[in-house]
């Protein structure tokens, strides 16, 4: 007999999987659930769960569904992926097509090398940085995620911020040695890194726009410096992109802030919500790759074909610059609405109320937060059909099946409980 029930799968699940979830953010501690939901499907801007409730969801697979849930399009195109193989192992005109794409519409990006998750591209861009450099430190910020590999773990957001797990466990601590920590948005301390770090410094890697510690803007000049401070150093600037990539603008946070990052980490939107993610750069860069460079990198998975259907599908449709404007749009709107509650912070289509009067401009501010009030408002929201991310520190996406009337219906929502509630 199939389990039905929110709770007889969530037992049957911590008896098969560690803390009952393939990824800890899932199990939804942080806002007060004993147990999370279950999806049974979606379709355009709703989930459903295993027990018939029905989710408006602003959460979207944390990102990568500009569409919505189901996009007809992006379907089809998979299907008829899939009719010709599920995989193969060696190379398809897919591959080069997308790479085409990536490489029009990234400002920075002359090649790309296609990788399966965020973690493996930003873990492989950082190796190509080290090569190509000579070098071996890398500068980071406090509160910025780049996957788990075991150097970018210290003091990452997201998750660990959430579930206030230290960074480095598990992780040796001559891996992290090399690994510099500065606050996100203080170009003075940048400087003073660099400026005793320097010579070793292999890159510094950003999110352009923090989306890891909750939306977080790069201050005026913050990425106008770190350019600067690469090109004087030596160093290569690194773009993490697995968020903003094509969902900001077409070419990302690059686009959207004219600066030009060395190296570029994309995913999510990318792959059209398939596993599917890529790094690229300038070609003398990425030329250090074997099998043509020293660099060592591969995936017997990469470029797979259902993943690199479903990213043609969604990027030449990202073409349209009436895309952007309509999620600017709504983007503005549901800003707007959530502002009586909080700190609103908002790039493009992504977005993420603070429980604060105070501008968040690192990971310490968003620690400051009342993380308890936001969830409050997460179950209160919950209660009422809508799924917000279930962490302080995470973003809201908005999509092009997101209606005005889902905008003004999550405002109301959480207005009912209001800023002290």
């Amino acid at each position: 007999m199939a389990l039905r029930t929110r709770s007889e799968l969530y037992r049957r699940a911590l008896e098969l999987i560690p803390g009952g979830v393939n990824s800890p953010v899932r199990a939804m501690r942080a806002v007060g659930l004993d147990e999370p939901f279950f999806v049974e499907r979606g379709e355009g801007a709703y989930l459903y769960d295993v027990e018939g409730n029905r989710y408006l969801d602003w959460v979207l697979s944390w990102g990568p569904l500009i569409f919505g849930h189901a996009d007809p399009e992006t379907i089809e195109a998979v299907r008829e992926a899939a009719q010709r193989g599920t995989t193969f192992g060696v190379t398809t005109e897919a591959e080069v097509e997308l790479a085409a794409e990536v490489a029009d519409a990234v400002p920075s990006i002359e090649k790309v090398r296609l990788v399966s998750s965020g973690t493996e591209a930003a873990m492989s861009a950082l190796r190509l940085a080290r090569g190509y450099t000579k070098r071996d430190r890398i500068l980071k910020f406090a509160g910025c995620y780049h996957g788990h590999a075991d150097a970018l773990l210290a003091s990452a957001g997201s998750g660990l911020a959430t579930l206030a797990i230290p960074s480095t466990p598990g992780v040796p601590s001559a891996v992290t040695a090399d690994t510099i920590v500065c606050r996100y948005n203080d170009v003075d301390a940048v400087a003073e890194a660099v400026m005793r770090y320097g010579e070793g410094l292999a890159a510094i890697i950003v999110e352009p726009v923090a989306g890891n510690m909750g939306v977080v803007p790069p201050a005026d000049g913050f990425l106008e410096v770190l350019r600067k401070l690469c090109d004087a150093s030596g160093a290569l600037l690194i773009f993490d992109e697995v968020i903003t990539g094509f969902r900001i603008a077409r070419g990302g946070a690059q686009e959207r802030f004219g600066i030009t990052p060395d190296l570029t980490v994309l995913g999510k939107i990318v792959g059209g919500g398939l596993p599917l993610a890529a790094f690229g750069g300038r070609a003398e860069v990425m030329d250090q790759l074997a099998p043509i460079g020293p660099v060592y990198q591969a995936g017997t998975l990469s470029g797979n074909p259902l993943a690199t259907a479903a990213g043609l599908s969604v990027l030449r449709r990202l073409r349209d610059e009436a895309v952007y404007d309509e999620l600017e749009r709504k983007g503005a709107r549901l800003e707007a609405g959530l502002s009586q509650l909080g700190r609103v912070q908002r790039v493009g289509a992504m977005l993420t109320l603070f429980m604060t009067d105070r501008v968040v401009s690192n990971f310490d501010d968003a620690q400051a937060c009342d993380t308890e009030r936001y969830a409050a408002q997460f179950r209160h929201l919950l209660e009422r059909g809508i799924y917000v991310a279930p962490s302080q520190f995470e973003a809201m996406f908005v999509s092009l099946a997101h209606t005005d009337e889902d905008i003004d219906r999550t405002v109301e929502a959480a207005g009912e409980l209001g800023r002290d509630g």
